[in-house]
């Protein structure tokens, strides 16, 4: 365990109430991979049963943070050794996507409560609640570049704007923009806005639409959205996105596979390169980088979510 999580499980001990570790309920083997020039990584990192994951984020430490979409507790855990090393509790309602930050907050997005929230990875403490929307919505997923925490909303053709100070100031409830999808987005029934990621060159936003399998690049200043030129290739079931340098993920959440993309700096063409998938995937979400790896939250869309039903995050390589 790493000197920086030590430190946060002493900051939190005085915080029982909010932090809540219980490793009783991480049920299940975890396997290593071989050594490598980053260390052994767990192939495997069991969650709490009943959990029902969704969203994932990793910081630079290796730390990862989970979400649940039963009662929106985070979990946080070790990509080394696969260990729980607490439980954020939740509002009651549910965490989907995430993503933390330098100054170690995590941004969280709250689904059908048409909610964001921003959590104190260090204490587990509230920073900031913003309704983002009313109505029927469903808060997806979130991005954070360097001026801004960008959601997306699969119920309604807009995107949310939480900007972000140079100095790390998070935004007053009414700084909070909303910004209309346009151009070639057309909203079609079912599920739409998923999984945000910025564009290689970092001067605009990629959506998938889940509903279409249509990758769309989107101006943040208009919101005009431009489908990607995959040379046809349709992303279908599209959900959580993440860029590495030139190369964007995929994750194909009901065809249990990660599509590799090779993007050109701007974003608007890319060509499918590879399609990577496990054994062990059971409907993965959403997607974070550790090293050469890939970590996927297995949310089991489609198995009956008990109290006794198990869940974990699959490790694979990139």
């Amino acid at each position: 365990m790493t000197s920086r999580n030590v430190a946060r499980l002493f900051a939190t001990a005085a915080l029982s109430a909010l932090l809540v570790a219980t490793a009783s309920q991480a049920a299940g083997a975890v396997t290593m991979s071989p050594p490598g020039s980053t260390g052994s990584l767990a192939d495997r990192i069991p969650l709490p049963n009943g959990f029902q994951p969704e969203g994932i984020a990793i910081d630079s430490q290796g730390t990862v943070y989970v979400g649940s979409l039963a009662d929106g507790d985070i979990y946080v855990g070790d990509v080394r050794s696969g260990e729980q090393e607490a439980i954020i509790p939740g509002p009651g309602t549910p965490s989907v996507g995430l993503k933390v930050d330098q100054r170690g907050r995590l941004f969280v997005a709250g689904g059908p409560t048409g909610t964001a929230r921003v959590v104190d990875t260090e204490t587990g403490e509230l920073l900031a609640s913003y309704q983002l929307t009313t109505g029927p919505t469903f808060v997806n997923d979130v991005v954070v570049t360097r001026s801004a925490a960008w959601f997306t909303d699969s119920q309604q053709a807009q995107l949310y704007r939480l900007p972000l100070s140079p100095s790390g100031e998070l935004p007053d409830a009414d700084e909070v923009e909303t910004l209309p999808l346009t151009g070639e987005w057309e909203q079609q029934p079912g599920f739409n806005a998923n999984g945000i990621a910025q564009t290689p060159d970092r001067q605009a936003l990629l959506v998938i639409q889940s509903v279409t399998g249509t990758l769309f690049r989107v101006d943040p200043a208009t919101g005009e959205a431009t489908a990607v030129d995959l040379g046809g290739v349709a992303l279908n079931n599209g959900d959580g996105l993440l860029v590495v340098g030139r190369t964007l993920y995929v994750v194909q959440n009901q065809l249990d596979t990660v599509a590799v993309v090779r993007l050109d700096p701007a974003g608007t063409s890319g060509e499918v390169v590879d399609l990577l998938t496990s054994p062990e995937f059971q409907v993965p979400t959403t997607v974070a980088a550790y090293a050469n790896s890939l970590f996927l939250p297995n949310a089991r869309f489609g198995t009956p979510p008990t109290p006794d039903t198990t869940y974990q995050v699959t490790r694979i390589g990139r």
